[in-house]
């Protein structure tokens, strides 16, 4: 397959009311990257996010994923490249059996009858989920529905995963599943684009952050120099991760986002 770099140039969405939730955004996102697009709600980070599988469509500029501009393909050609987890999982999921639910891309994406099989399992071993094939999904609770919608695109197997909100209802457990999960698409080449509010879940999975603001791009960068940027945020109504806040309450000047980073911190400081 060809280099599938995200590219979107000069990108604008306006809804028929007249919002326009995306006003001039240029992003690259290179393929294996991992990259969490972080903004208020009203943002504009899911208008931007469904412009990559063609469910929201440029009103100016332009989407391409690698050698395919997404303006000149359908939804279903583009889900070849890109899988999409829904924030709300009840509007992805549709079967009658989790099992059924998980297996529908692949069999729409042509897979053969054995690799569904093995693509299906393979997804809910990954989600904790295999003992619940047979059930129906709306008897489970909500963070193991948003882990069964996670499964359905892990078994398409798409070389770029789009997750919106992908900690939603999970406990500590699902949170650490869920990293876990990102650690292994990326190990395996996977794009992964993620929207949060978990600022720590962020900074502890992601080593790129995108700000977003009024349908702009207020910051893009490596993760502790884009929490650094305190005016970005601020237009941007996001908070920094608890050890940022905890830092700068303790006066210090240089930013700590996560645990390893805080102690470096606090040992400079104490040699210092």
């Amino acid at each position: 397959m060809n280099d599938l770099t995200i590219r979107i140039d000069g990108l604008r969405h306006t809804y028929e009311s007249g919002v326009e939730a995306v006003a001039g955004v240029d992003l690259t996102i290179a393929p294996g990257e991992r990259v969490a697009i972080v903004g208020q709600n009203g943002a504009g980070k899911t208008t931007l996010v469904r412009h990559l599988n063609g469910m929201v469509r440029p009103t100016e500029g332009a989407v391409h994923i690698g050698d395919w501009s997404t303006s000149d393909k359908s939804i279903a050609e583009l889900s070849h490249r890109v899988g999409y987890v829904f924030q709300n999982p009840d509007e992805q999921i549709f079967a009658r059996t989790v099992e059924g639910d998980v297996g529908f891309g692949p069999k729409n994406l042509g897979f053969e009858p054995e690799q569904i099989t093995e693509s299906v399992m393979t997804a809910l071993e990954a989600v904790g989920l295999a003992h619940e094939a047979q059930v129906h999904p709306h008897h489970l609770s909500l963070s193991e529905r948003k882990r069964v919608a996670i499964a359905a695109v892990l078994a398409m197997r798409t070389p770029i995963v789009v997750l919106d909100e992908p900690t939603t209802g999970q406990d500590e457990d699902g949170v650490r599943l869920i990293a876990s999960i990102i650690d292994d698409l990326t190990a395996r080449g996977t794009t992964v684009v993620a929207i949060t509010h978990d600022m720590d879940f962020c900074v502890e999975n992601f080593e790129r952050v995108v700000v977003m603001a009024r349908g702009t791009v207020r910051a893009d960068g490596p993760t502790a120099r884009v929490f650094a940027d305190q005016p970005a945020l601020e237009a941007a109504a996001v908070e920094p991760p608890q050890l940022a806040r905890l830092a700068r309450v303790l006066g210090w000047s240089e930013m700590a986002v996560d645990p390893s980073g805080f102690v470096d911190a606090y040992e400079r400081r104490r040699r210092g």
